[in-house]
């Protein structure tokens, strides 16, 4: 047996052994103990494998990647530091970091404003025309899709639900059938921090933390979606809770009720760049046929009713005749204005993109720097341990509850999931926040954006209000329903396992996330949607096997963990399976071969597996 733990060609039978046993090793063996060892050789190499897998287990599991790390940075303590050095430290490195985080928060926030301008700029009109597609949407399968496909592409849930209530309110769509499409928005906001998390990539750690932090948002989505879909589909659960809501309220419209806070503070700033006018993608979702010919850059940023005087010179008497006409009295002036009489909205898009996504990774990293260079010191620690501590005793369990509170008011203050869940994925990257946490901020922060539609409901016309509030209260019941399956008990709060999955699966092949994200967002939905909009059969008929597949692979994954005796030997493990099937490593190798074309990255990925072997080793030697 080689050092690996499997056999070698001379240790075949067990003569050879016995042989070896009796002149070699220089004392007898009872029949008892030659039966043992012949017991053990005829183990097959698999389930030498798999014992070789729960060992390599239990090796990374003696330092768990998901705790607070406590180590810190060791800092000159005060008593010690000259005067100058004590002034040093309380204007720069207490006052002055902060300030400077502070400004790079507020640019991470405007990043997230261009970045979606530039998707609406991109691929509005197409969102606005797939919204438009109300033949198709009495399949809940294609609503869903529709919505996760328009929320994609506007990167902006708060958008996209503000259109399904303007549809609804216009009598577009029905109620019933907006219901998917708000789920499917649901999904699709939470690519805006899965996107955020790659900018940690250069750091394995960091980048595994990152990654099931964002991801969390998604499964917890995903999850809800795949048991309230079928729900909704066969009771009406959603549609009957909030009618009965609605019927039971006094409503009046309140046209000030639509405002958005964050803006305020970040108008001043994003207006100077670029202004979008989302009424083009209302338009073309409600049908307009000359917003399809609209730009989505705005040239007014005033409009007034003035009088406006013609001659109607087809009658003798040349009357003339008033009326009334919106003409524009203030154009808007900012940097991209003057280039959209040469460049169309998707070229000016995709600039906007680049710039977005350069001021976004740029703003992510100086933030991980700057959050890194202020948590020194014991501090750092006692700071880490007040976000993630739980009160104590029973009261621990209620602790989540006070974060899912935390997230929905600072979600309403910013009016935006994506950005408070795009803000603290860094946090999660570096440890400063734990993914049990992330969890339940991140439950609070779905809450939170409902209000975006609730207020744009109650903007409504008097006639319209009643159909806009049932649709965001179907959009807020649906989180509410979420969380009441899959947090208040503990095991049932699967997010975080299927995050913390994802997480390794990032840390151990790093273009998964590329993979994931590519796949999850864009592939599936369009596979999915096109399968739905031929016909029901087409549809169950390719996702009916694969669904049987997903389920029996889980099945057997939970049986071989928990109760592995339950199975026959062949299912113990994946071993029997070819390695394309169940590993991803093949995958990996071919990645390598593609990236070894560029000298920079090939001798970046060559020092870490150099440095992932040398921490192998030295593991083996102290095993």
């Amino acid at each position: 047996m080689d050092s690996n733990g499997s056999l070698t060609g001379n240790e075949t039978s067990s003569q050879p052994y016995k042989e070896k046993g009796a002149t070699n090793l220089g004392f007898s063996t009872s029949n008892a103990d030659i039966a043992m060892t012949e017991k053990q050789l005829e183990m097959d190499a698999e389930k030498q494998n798999e014992a070789k897998v729960e060992i390599e287990g239990l090796k990374e599991t003696e330092e768990d990647p998901w705790k607070i790390s406590n180590i810190y940075i060791e800092v000159t303590p005060w008593n010690e530091l000259s005067a100058c050095g004590k002034f040093k430290r309380v204007t720069w490195d207490y006052f002055g970091k902060l300030v400077v985080l502070v400004g790079l928060l507020y640019l991470f926030i405007c990043s997230l404003d261009f970045l979606g301008n530039a998707f609406k700029l991109i691929g509005g009109k197409a969102a606005g025309d797939i919204f438009k597609q109300s033949d198709v949407l009495s399949n809940p399968v294609a609503g869903l899709m529709i919505g996760i496909l328009a929320t994609v592409l506007l990167q902006s849930s708060s958008t996209s639900t503000s259109i399904v209530v303007s549809m609804v309110a216009s009598k577009i769509v029905p109620i019933r059938n907006a219901i998917p499409m708000i789920m499917g928005a649901n999904i699709g906001t939470s690519i805006t921090n899965t996107l955020v998390s790659l900018a940690q990539m250069s750091n394995k750690g960091d980048f595994r933390r990152a990654f099931a932090g964002a991801t969390v948002h998604d499964m917890f989505n995903w999850i809800t979606v795949l048991v309230l879909l079928p729900v909704e589909a066969f009771s009406g659960y959603l549609f009957h809770l909030t009618e009965n809501i609605v019927d039971s309220m006094t409503l009046t419209t309140n046209e000030g009720a639509d405002r958005e806070f964050l803006k305020v503070l970040t108008n001043p700033f994003t207006k100077l760049i670029i202004q979008v006018d989302s009424k083009v993608i209302e338009g073309v979702a409600n049908g307009d046929i000359d917003a399809m010919n609209k730009s989505m850059i705005k040239h007014c940023c005033k409009k007034g009713i003035v009088d406006v005087t013609y001659v109607n010179t087809s009658t003798p008497e040349n009357r003339t005749y008033v009326t009334k006409e919106s003409i524009c009295q203030e154009k808007c002036k900012y940097l991209f204005e003057g280039a959209a009489n040469t460049l169309s909205d998707g070229e000016i898009g995709a600039i906007l993109l680049v710039i977005s996504l350069v001021l976004l990774c740029t703003c992510l990293v100086l933030i991980v720097k700057t959050l890194n260079s202020l948590l020194q010191g014991k501090v750092s620690l006692i700071i880490k341990k007040f976000v993630n501590a739980d009160f104590p005793g029973f009261m621990g369990y209620f602790t989540g509850y006070l974060a899912i509170l935390i997230g929905t008011g600072l979600t309403i203050l910013v009016q935006s999931s994506s950005v408070f869940t795009s803000a603290l994925t860094p946090l999660v990257g570096i440890g400063v926040i734990e993914l049990d946490r992330m969890y339940p901020l991140t439950l609070g922060s779905n809450i939170g954006t409902t209000t975006t539609s609730i207020l744009a409901a109650f903007a409504q016309s008097s006639s319209d209000i009643r159909l806009a509030l049932q649709i965001a209260l179907c959009h807020l019941f649906f989180n509410i329903t979420g969380i009441v399956l899959f947090y208040p008990i503990p095991q049932l709060r699967f997010p975080i396992r299927l995050a913390k999955f994802l997480g390794n699966q990032t840390a151990k092949y790093r273009w998964f996330a590329i993979v994931y994200l590519i796949l999850v967002f864009f592939l599936f939905p369009a596979a999915v949607f096109a399968l739905s909009v031929v016909n029901w059969i087409a549809m169950v008929a390719v996702l009916g096997p694969i669904t049987l597949l997903v389920i029996a692979i889980a099945v057997i994954n939970v049986l071989q963990n928990k109760a592995p005796k339950a199975l026959p030997m062949v299912f113990r493990n994946w071993y029997f399976l070819p390695e394309p099937l169940r590993s991803l490593k093949p995958m990996d190798r071919l990645m390598q071969k593609i990236v070894s074309c560029c000298p920079c990255c090939a001798n970046k990925d060559a020092t870490e597996e150099n440095d992932e072997q040398t921490g192998e080793s030295n593991s083996n030697t102290k095993l």
